[in-house]
């Protein structure tokens, strides 16, 4: 058992770690936990595309059966947002869903999302580790039933409600648009792909098939793994008005425009959130590693912006605290006030469509910078052992410079790690990883020449204390 960790969002491990028995560990284990809450409803249990997971699925569906449970699978494999909403949808107890996201197909994970939909917080899945044990299953007659349901339908419709209500309120219509769509063989094929074509989008096809091994590399919608997506909608003969891509369990999205390529997500936060209030209000929930270029924006439309550790588990909590109106962070999750309070790549892609439809993005963003002035963000991975990172951050509070590349620094922000706001409105960041052993070093500033220097100064106070 003390093979099984569970990070910022569940266990994930390759495949000698994360094993058939494991798994079962853990569904006792979310057994246990529902049953020690007084929960007896159903309970969905959720898989990605990768090649093992319908099985482990089926196991933890047994063990949660096994203890009288009724279980609810997906006919196929689903994204991960689609679990969340058929919990809040059907009333359920809870799920669990395996997936390893966007890591490469030698690993794989699982994670339990409570009966919110949003993801569990760290009282909850510490409270499901606490309980990690061999399960032990009620007699035959006892058992709840495993059934195969369709979870997709409710969530597309719940999807062209909320942004359709959210952009004005006469549903969506993308008629005219043509969105090139990269499933990179993930769980988001059938899905996104379906619920665009639905709103009257034509939709070109790209690693949509299911391929176990993602084409041999990582399903991760990141520049480097969106080239032929890229080229497809940069290209001046393209037919193509907008390029959509999701993460393995599609909990994620990026956008490709035809100037600018993959568009950084800060830029996609921003633009959206802009769009949005064109027919809306409230305030928005970023993570401290999101760029302030969504402050400027709240603030020009008298709104509030709060601001989270990284991690969509907070991002969720805040919004609920605060009612915000879109929510999200620069690593591509985002979801909206009136839909489950979990990062949603399938809803996202809805809203960039229409986002796209209204103004483009390329528009839109150069607008933006006008009004609100020029902004670059980077970041780089610095490797450190888990068992070294409070030890680093520790060391790194005694050597906080006064300045950074010459500008003083007029506040520390220590909600995760350690950020310096610098006089000139620029920033720095310094927090661990919740899911790698490296550190995270993040920076915005007026430049991305400005960005790289902070980048480099961040790697000179912080390599000599790893």
């Amino acid at each position: 058992m003390d093979q099984i960790s569970f990070g910022t969002d569940g266990w994930r491990a390759t495949l000698d770690t994360f094993t058939d028995e494991r798994v079962r560990i853990v569904g006792q284990a979310v057994a246990d936990h529902l049953s020690a809450a007084g929960r007896e409803e159903p309970v969905a249990v959720g898989y990605d595309a990768r090649e093992t997971s319908e099985g482990f699925a089926e196991s933890l569906a047994e063990v949660l059966a096994g203890n009288g449970f009724d279980v609810l699978l997906p006919e196929r494999d689903t994204p991960t947002p689609v679990i969340a909403h058929a919990i809040v949808d059907r009333g359920l107890a809870g799920a669990c869903m395996v997936t390893a996201s966007h890591n490469p197909p030698e690993y794989n994970g699982v994670k339990f999302i409570p009966s919110d939909g949003a993801p569990a917080l760290p009282e909850v899945t510490e409270d499901v580790v606490a309980r990690l044990a061999e399960p032990d299953l009620l007699p035959e007659t006892e058992r709840g039933e495993v059934s195969r349901v369709d979870l997709v339908s409710a969530h597309a419709d719940a999807a062209r409600g909320v942004v359709g209500d959210a952009t004005g309120g006469d549903g969506v219509d993308l008629d005219g648009l043509t969105v090139a769509y990269d499933a990179m063989h993930g769980s988001g094929r059938g899905v996104t792909d379906a619920l665009l074509e639905s709103a009257g989008a034509a939709v070109r096809h790209l690693r949509c098939d299911r391929d176990v091994t993602f084409g041999g590399d990582s399903p991760e919608p990141s520049a480097e793994h969106l080239g032929a997506l890229a080229d497809r909608v940069t290209d001046p003969d393209s037919d193509v008005d907008l390029g959509i891509a999701n993460d393995g369990d599609a909990d994620r999205i990026a956008v490709v425009t035809p100037e600018r390529g993959v568009l950084d997500a800060n830029l996609f936060y921003a633009a959206c959130y802009d769009r949005l209030l064109e027919d809306d209000s409230g305030p928005a929930v970023r993570t401290v590693s999101t760029t302030f270029l969504v402050d400027r924006i709240a603030e020009a439309h008298g709104e509030e912006v709060y601001e989270t550790p990284v991690g969509f588990k907070w991002v969720a909590e805040a919004m609920g605290e605060h009612d915000a109106l879109f929510g999200g962070e620069e690593s591509g999750g985002f979801t909206l006030r009136g839909h489950v309070r979990e990062k949603d790549g399938v809803l996202m892609a809805l809203l960039a469509a229409s986002t796209h439809a209204a103004e483009s993005f390329d528009d839109r963003v150069d607008r933006l910078l006008d009004e609100h002035g020029s902004i670059a963000s980077g970041k780089v991975s610095l490797d450190c052992p888990d068992d070294r990172k409070n030890g680093v951050l520790d060391a790194l509070e005694d050597h906080i410079p006064e300045s950074v590349r010459g500008h003083a620094v007029a506040k520390v922000v220590t909600l995760d790690g350690f950020k310096l706001l610098l006089e000139n409105g620029s920033w720095l960041l310094v927090r661990p990883s919740g899911t790698e052993p490296k550190l995270r070093v993040y920076a915005e500033a007026e430049s991305g020449g400005a960005v790289d220097d902070l980048l480099a100064e961040g790697r000179e106070i912080v390599e000599p204390l790893i």
